[in-house]
């Protein structure tokens, strides 16, 4: 690890360098991620030199695990998605963390949708504020049913896979709003049509 692990000598701070001003991957993820080289690493022995079409990141503190990492990368077919976490303390030695791996073909990729919230300067000139995307897929939630419901109860409603991110002016400011609606539009553009 690049640094050491949350609740350590070293405390991370719960607000992070902006990664929106870097175009490509790399760079972004060096500027942001606490731990770029396991990221990188990962992404890029998937990708195997496929081009970077858009990608956001993501990154913050919990309380309980630490720091909690996320990269996802689109290639033009497919989604690719970095997620590092530190292991809560007593579930593994110090430092410990987790590196994990997922690959969603954009063909799975059903709706992709984008709310953004507006609000007026006092000139009166909207602004966005905050922006929510999410990815709805054709794979099925594999979601615990609620405590309670019982197979004599029936199955819990099957609900689609999601993938969601957000940004807003307190968390990632307009830079990465516009980068993440960036990621959204380019997404949105590739869903139904033939993979590259």
């Amino acid at each position: 690890m690049s640094s050491p692990p949350f609740g350590g000598g070293n405390e991370m701070p719960a607000v992070f360098p902006d990664w929106s001003p870097y175009p490509d991957l790399d760079s972004a993820a060096r500027a942001y991620l606490r731990d770029p080289d396991v990221a990188l690493e990962a992404l890029f022995g998937v990708l195997r030199g496929a081009q970077v079409l858009c990608f956001t990141l993501e990154r913050f503190v919990n309380e309980v695990n630490g720091v909690w990492q996320e990269v996802v990368v689109c290639d033009g077919s497919r989604l690719v998605l970095w997620h590092g976490e530190d292991v809560a303390p007593g579930d593994g030695p110090v430092g410990a963390m987790t590196s994990s791996l997922r690959v969603v073909p954009l063909s799975t990729v059903t709706e992709v949708g984008c709310r953004r919230r507006l609000t007026r300067t006092p000139n009166g000139q909207a602004r966005v504020d905050s922006i929510d995307v999410y990815l709805l897929l054709s794979s099925v939630d594999d979601a615990v049913p609620p405590p309670g419901v019982g197979e004599e109860e029936g199955r819990a409603p099957l609900r689609h896979d999601a993938l969601r991110f957000g940004k807003t002016l307190d968390d990632g400011g307009p830079g990465q709003i516009n980068r993440l609606e960036e990621f959204s539009r380019v997404v949105a553009s590739l869903v139904g049509r033939p993979t590259l």
